[in-house]
């Protein structure tokens, strides 16, 4: 190539009439013009054609997987040289006639591989849609000029290609994901042997905790070829998105990589043409999501499977892979009822390993259960109170019963994944392997805190939503937020609880106008929702004959919260005033529990009123403070303050409850 370019100059020094001149290539004598006139600009014929890249080079290799034939591998060397040595910035700049130009312009490049300006096939090699151009390894540039006038560049990822470097494009660091094959996620061979074929396209749809992107990386691996994870959240904010799908689509053939896109639900809707340019890549594409496909995502029909969950035991090996140190704990039941990704699994025992070195502590059961937390999207905190559990089984105060169903409750949510996975014990009708519930009592029996109890067993975090704010009355609007709800818990290890749930899964009646269809469409989604719902889901009522006979059916557990009895209302005193509140001699704790039908929750209202009066005073609680506080619970209540029900402690009713007889 420096060969063709020095007798190029060479040439040009023979007809120009003043090489020294400091002005040239601004203006144009009318010696020039008269040259130009009498003799068009030529070039001499290459001295001979340049010999074919090695195979086995990189040249070759490009020439090779980009379809680039003799002419192309010529232009694009040309372009190449000014990257490689600075001299031909100078030569170019002066066969150019424009010592601001130092790039080869395509005149200048037609010129120097012996092609003539007007030569339509050696024109057609620089189109847009022509190997060199299509692939991304030349860029004509200065699209205002004419034709021949435009530069060439090489891009810099190209070019350090060419010298043997393959870190990834850094226009691509926004939108690369880190999917890595795992091993225990199913067998990658069958898919493999689909995605050796130059342009497969497979859709792989999972559920919550899915290994897509870990089976498709597995078997890109096991075709020969490398991994370009592609993050679609990203890559929808990207600011050029088909500029980035070009640099997605040159780095893969660059290194013999297929992609492995992630997740679909994050520009199905919104941004569907992205997906339309992704399938239409020539070069095995892997779309990985939640939703059914849609023909319209792609012009030819993909490889539609449904990608497996990891099994506990393959969730459990791989966290002790990733993780730092050895542990004795039980990974396998700690991380039941979490539904991880392989890749959130790896990152959970990093972020494990690391609470415990900041610590300089052993890993324990609850680095473990942060970590995993650690792991939630945070989406669905803009729709429900995320609670942090901090009570345990010995704060509860419940009949034996109540608590046995409880306990069951958390074993289904522990052993799901191997009754309904590995068992098949839910097989059919579009169900999901979620945990559904009713907490049914009055308010204050326990509903809530049963459910932090649970939560804190498993090591989740409690969602708290009220179901009273969901109900719009537009039509339509209440479903869509319930569907938000839903979406956002599916990225969440979570316990999920409604409140008020009779205000959503009322009993449907008899159709007599518009209010009552729309009422049951709202009561028959919900319904159909929960079954396909994946997570751990309680629903708390005070009204349980308000609910759907249908609905309790789809239920797995219904657990019944009744008011205390008088000696677990002592159990509630004791524990509500707990042992840092000073307590007089006075106190009479077995009267208030025999005397005051109260539930838990006017319970501990009272301790905390109670506890306010004893801070002003600056003294133990006593039992006029204590009598005090439950007063002002009956008036908050309503309840009328009898004289008969105080007892004995009735002379300590202040003005507003009845005199003493």
């Amino acid at each position: 190539m420096e060969l063709r370019v020095r007798r190029a100059v060479e040439a040009r020094r023979e007809t120009d009439p003043d090489p020294d001149d400091a002005f040239r290539g601004l203006y144009l004598t009318e010696e020039a013009v008269e040259r130009l006139l009498d003799a068009p600009r030529a070039f001499p014929p290459p001295p001979r054609p340049l010999p074919p890249a090695p195979a086995t080079s990189r040249l070759g290799s490009l020439a090779r997987d980009f379809g680039l034939s003799t002419l192309d591998v010529d232009i694009l060397l040309i372009a190449l040289l000014p990257d490689l040595d600075d001299r031909f910035e100078a030569f170019y700049g002066y066969l150019n006639d424009d010592v601001t130009r130092r790039r080869p312009s395509v005149g200048l490049a037609l010129g120097l591989c012996g092609m003539p300006h007007a030569a339509r096939e050696a024109r057609a090699r620089l189109a847009e849609r022509a190997p060199l151009r299509e692939g991304g390894l030349l860029l004509v540039e200065d699209r205002d000029r004419p034709f021949l006038g435009r530069s060439l560049r090489v891009p810099d990822r190209v070019t350090a290609y060419l010298l043997g470097d393959d870190t990834p494009d850094p226009r691509l660091a926004d939108v690369r994901a880190p999917w890595q094959a795992v091993r225990g996620v199913g067998d990658p061979a069958p898919l493999a042997r689909f995605l050796g074929e130059p342009a497969a396209l497979v859709y792989l749809q999972e559920d919550q905790g899915g290994a897509g992107t870990a089976l498709a990386a597995s078997a890109l691996e096991a075709a020969g070829r490398g991994v370009l994870g592609v993050d679609l959240s990203r890559l929808a904010e990207d600011p050029a998105p088909a500029e980035a799908v070009r640099c997605l689509l040159r780095e893969a053939r660059l290194t013999g990589a297929g992609l492995v896109c992630a997740p679909v639900d994050a520009v199905a809707r919104e941004r569907p043409g992205l997906l339309r340019a992704l399938t239409d890549l020539p070069l095995p594409v892997t779309l990985v999501g939640r939703l059914p496909w849609d023909a319209a995502w792609s012009a030819s029909p993909p490889l539609l499977l449904r990608a497996p969950r990891p099994s506990p035991e393959s969730r459990a090996a791989l966290w002790r892979e990733s993780a730092s140190e050895d542990t004795p704990l039980p990974v396998e039941d700690l991380l039941a009822p979490f539904l991880l990704t392989p890749e959130q699994t790896v990152r959970a025992a990093r972020a494990a390993s690391q609470r415990a070195r900041m610590e300089a502590t052993p890993l324990t059961a609850e680095h473990l259960r942060q970590g995993a937390r650690a792991q939630n999207a945070a989406g669905l905190d803009r729709l429900a109170r995320r609670i942090e559990p901090t009570v345990t089984w010995r704060d509860l105060v419940l009949p034996p019963d109540t608590e046995a169903q409880l306990r069951e409750l958390t074993s289904r949510a522990r052993h799901r994944d191997h009754v309904l996975g590995t068992w098949s014990m839910r097989p059919g009708g579009g169900r999901g392997r979620g945990v559904a519930a009713l907490f049914a009592g009055d308010s204050g029996t326990g509903k809530t805190m049963s459910a932090e109890v649970i939560a804190a067993d498993l090591g989740l975090d409690l969602y708290t939503v009220d179901l009273a704010t969901v109900i719009d009355k537009y039509v339509g609007e209440t479903e869509k937020n319930l569907e938000r709800i839903f979406t956002e818990a599916a990225g969440v290890n979570g316990v999920l609880l409604f409140d008020e749930a009779d205000a959503v899964f009322g009993k449907r009646s008899d159709v007599k106008d518009a209010h009552d269809r729309y009422a049951n469409v709202e009561s028959a989604y919900l319904l159909q929702r929960m079954e396909s719902f994946d997570g751990l889901a309680i629903l708390a009522t005070n009204l349980r004959a308000n609910l759907d006979d249908a609905f309790t059916r789809r239920l797995d557990l219904v657990v019944d919260f009744p008011v205390p009895d008088a000696p677990q209302r002592l159990q509630l005193w004791d524990r509500t005033l707990g042992p840092n509140l000073p307590r007089a001699t006075d106190l009479d704790l077995p009267f208030c529990a025999e005397a005051f039908e109260l539930s838990g929750g006017n319970i501990r209202s009272i301790a905390v009123t109670a506890a306010y009066l004893a801070a002003e005073a600056g003294s133990p609680l006593t039992m006029p403070m204590l009598i005090h506080a439950v007063q002002r619970e009956y008036q908050k209540l309503g309840r009328l303050t009898l004289a008969s029900e105080f007892g004995r402690y009735a002379d300590l009713l202040c003005g507003g409850g009845h005199p003493a007889p």
